[in-house]
């Protein structure tokens, strides 16, 4: 079973649309994906309209929520959600609608910075979907500002860049809950560079966490290795997935390249199908 778990699309800052990346999958011969883009749901009904034609895959549907930390951000990605849930809804909303005030005080920064580029553009690039940094980082490679949007992070809107903003504050606790309470699996992302993980993973197991991602696109062995113990330690199933966004940069690591082990994606399925069952006994 060929499984990636960890996809975007122009719902977010991907730049393929949910029917793209769905056929992509197909034709990589991938069975199993998961949409996950930043903070909505918008790409997964047309993923899954789209699949719909392709008996031989299965789309999950998922979220990749962004959450704050003291020393810098984790991701929280959700399987297997009720993407139409209310309460999910409303909190992605804000979410979003915080993303693009700060993308427009990012730009205010880049301005006084004697960098200009235009909010309108950056709309644009976001496609409708959840503005995020790199459509930022895109405006400013259009512009000639930089060289590649790597650059763009490094130079001016990364964490320790001129240009940075914080964004509205959600914990990774809260998230786990948010994702649960929408009758998702919570799967801790890329946590490699998360500073004070093994603080961090027992208390989202507390909160109900049931994975961690350890195959991420170019995890080498020893980062594998470290993660596989977290794994075992917290009873975590052990997930996998590229991030791809098609953003067509050389090192980039291309859709389908890190799977998630079969009887990994098979445990998320059980697992699903244990809360699925669960629901209708308390309905």
């Amino acid at each position: 079973m060929k499984a990636d778990l960890h996809l975007h699309t122009t719902a977010s800052d991907g730049r393929l649309e949910p029917n793209e990346i769905v056929g992509l999958a197909a034709k990589v011969g991938l069975e199993v994906i998961a949409i996950t883009d930043h903070d909505t749901v918008g790409g997964v009904a047309p993923a899954l309209a789209a699949a719909q034609a392709l008996p031989s895959l299965t789309v999950i549907p998922g979220v990749e929520i962004n959450t704050d930390v003291p020393r810098g951000e984790v991701h929280v990605l959700g399987y297997f959600i009720d993407f139409t849930d209310r309460k999910l809804a409303d909190n992605l909303l804000r979410l979003r609608d915080a993303r693009q005030g700060r993308a427009q005080k990012m730009i205010t920064k880049l301005s006084s910075l004697g960098v200009d580029i235009e909010w309108r553009r950056v709309e644009e690039l976001a496609q409708g979907g959840s503005v995020c940094r790199p459509h930022v980082a895109l405006a400013l490679l259009e512009k000639g500002y930089v060289g590649s949007e790597k650059e763009a992070f490094d130079r001016y809107i990364g964490h320790d860049g001129p240009a940075y903003v914080d964004r509205m504050k959600l914990l990774p606790v809260e998230a786990v809950k948010l994702i649960i309470d929408a009758q998702g699996l919570p799967v801790l992302a890329h946590p490699a560079d998360i500073d004070g993980l093994d603080e961090l993973v027992p208390k989202l197991k507390a909160a109900g966490l049931v994975g961690i991602e350890v195959y991420y696109r170019d995890y080498g062995s020893d980062v594998i290795g470290r993660l596989l113990r977290i794994a075992e330690q917290y009873e975590l199933v052990t997930t996998g997935g590229t991030d791809y966004h098609a953003f067509g940069d050389a090192s980039e690591v291309m859709i389908g390249e890190a799977l998630a082990p079969p009887q990994s994606v098979e445990r998320l399925f059980a697992l699903a199908d244990k809360r699925s069952l669960e629901l209708l006994k308390q309905h």
